[in-house]
């Protein structure tokens, strides 16, 4: 997935679930989302974090 389409799909998730969710780099190169209290990994892999609730 493209940053543009990571950014789309984590600003999604984050307005429907009303958490924060966190773009990552996973371990073969490639970007995921997933809610930020579920992500355990590397923090230096984070590449961006949408927070719903920020002004």
């Amino acid at each position: 997935m493209s940053l543009m389409e990571a950014n789309a799909f984590a600003f999604s998730l984050a307005t429907s679930l009303m958490v924060s969710i966190v773009i990552f780099r996973a371990g073969d190169g490639t970007l995921a989302v997933m809610p930020a209290d579920e992500y355990d990994g590397d923090p230096s892999e984070i590449v961006g974090e949408i927070d719903p609730h920020a002004s």
